[in-house]
């Protein structure tokens, strides 16, 4: 169902929040809806810009929207039963070895960018990767636990998922003590990097630990091990476990429930991990309405700072003709640690965290509308980002386009920036993710062996 040319800025404003809300959960659907191969049923990790490169990443959050699509009354039960199995059947019969082309995977773990059409690694850049075969399989099991019925296509989905998860091993992925690996390549080994926390691999952890297959598990102190370098204290009013990126507080908690759930480090805090979050999205919104670093746009109704794309490595001027520079895709943030700021806002990181503070978040997306929507909203909705302050026009850019006398914004919709909005608006509208996942067995395993307790657990 499309939903027509943006309207003019003018027009948001007589509708209501609601309404608002649905526009936008709609469009962002439709990305994931309208572009997808009919092959392999894989999705692409941004589009227009790159219709090739799929991402297993923007699979997990497109299985999760075919679940929200049905909800929603957007498709039927049978179109999204018939889209997730193409993507399912594939992934499952999919090559796997440690050969450096022509497979997608191995050990049960998938490379982070595949070919859209031939469905093996993109190419001999790209590495196997752990915390993209968690968000896959996130996707994965949501639609296996929407899917419960006793006919023979919802019972092969299930089967062939339950299979996908039981032949990753984890315990490979983990080769250093308590840390869970970035991830593998062919002929070079394992990457250098390690998940520490506090960040977006919170899930890939409790995932891991909690695996259907005992001996694939990582080690009972990995959440220890993860958890270990938290860095808790006050960031813009707000006394909270930090992460800089909003993505961080958003992946993992798309999928999980956290609310009245603790692990030791929580119980300690008298808090829970949604609440934790929700102090991070209020301290985010107050650093952009402080705006220290003097960026063009920034208030208490424009913010968010995530991983995102930007116009370039380059260093002009701004606003104010000052001399700024400027990046490309990078993980931008507001935090005790880990300040990135470029002027760079992505309507993701707001929108994201609406189920943790709507009423911080809606009235940003109003803002957004009103303030920029002619530019910066389009047929699936919200473009990955845009930057005020940039006013180096003519200069050799990356992504996106020069709007003169307006600033930067981006070409593209990326996948795994569109998968929180729409499924954090599900978990805000009638918890729809966070019940399916409250029934899989393994992240229930997981959380308890990571040491949850309290509420729904």
């Amino acid at each position: 169902a499309g939903t027509g040319p943006t309207p003019p800025v003018s027009s948001w404003a007589a509708q209501t929040d609601e309404a608002l809300l649905d526009d936008l959960a709609q469009r962002t659907f439709r990305f994931f809806w309208e572009h997808y191969d009919a092959n392999t049923g894989l999705v692409p990790d941004r589009w227009p810009g790159n219709p090739e490169l799929a991402s297993v990443a923007a699979l997990g959050f497109a299985l999760t929207a075919y679940v929200v699509g049905v909800d929603r009354a957007w498709v039927t039960r049978a179109e999204a039963l018939q889209r997730s199995l193409l993507a399912v059947r594939f992934l499952h019969d999919a090559p796997q070895g440690s050969a450096a082309t022509g497979t997608a995977g191995y050990k049960g773990f998938f490379y982070h960018y595949l070919n859209m059409k031939t469905g093996v690694r993109f190419d001999t850049q790209v590495e196997l990767s752990s915390i993209d075969t968690s968000l896959l399989l996130a996707g994965l099991i949501c639609v296996q636990q929407f899917f419960d019925g006793r006919d023979a296509l919802e019972t092969e989905l299930r089967t062939k998922v339950q299979t996908l998860h039981e032949r990753i091993d984890w315990r490979w992925m983990q080769q250093r003590s308590g840390l869970v690996c970035m991830g593998w390549l062919p002929g070079k080994g394992f990457l250098p990097y390690d998940y520490r926390g506090y960040d977006e691999a919170m899930w890939l952890v409790l995932l891991a630990m909690g695996s259907p297959v005992p001996a694939q598990r990582i080690s009972a102190d990995s959440w220890q091990g993860f958890t270990a370098t938290y860095d808790w204290g006050d960031f813009m009013g707000q006394t909270h476990l930090t992460g800089a990126p909003l993505f961080w507080h958003q992946y993992s908690q798309m999928w999980v429930d956290f609310r009245g759930i603790r692990d030791e480090f929580m119980r300690a805090k008298g808090i829970d991990y949604f609440e934790n979050s929700r102090r991070a999205t209020l301290a985010q919104r107050a650093y952009a309405k402080e705006n220290k670093a003097g960026f063009n746009g920034y208030d208490e109704l424009c913010w968010g700072l995530t991983a995102c794309d930007g116009p370039g490595v380059i260093r002009g001027p701004d606003h104010l003709g000052c001399t700024r520079d400027f990046f490309d895709y990078r993980a931008r943030g507001a935090g005790r640690k880990g300040t990135f700021d470029d002027g760079t806002i992505s309507p993701t990181a707001a929108l994201s965290s609406i189920a943790f503070a709507p009423q911080a978040v809606k009235p940003t997306l109003r803002a957004m509308l009103e303030r920029h929507g002619s530019v910066i909203y389009g047929d699936y909705g919200f473009f990955d980002s845009f930057n005020l302050s940039y006013r180096a026009f003519g200069s050799r850019l990356v992504d996106g386009r020069d709007v003169p006398g307006w600033g930067w914004v981006a070409s593209d919709y990326l996948g795994i920036d569109q998968g929180p909005i729409l499924g954090m608006i599900a978990n805000y509208r009638n918890e729809l993710i966070w019940t399916l996942m409250k029934k899989s067995p393994d992240l229930q395993r997981g959380l308890r062996l990571a040491g949850f307790s309290g509420g729904w657990l």
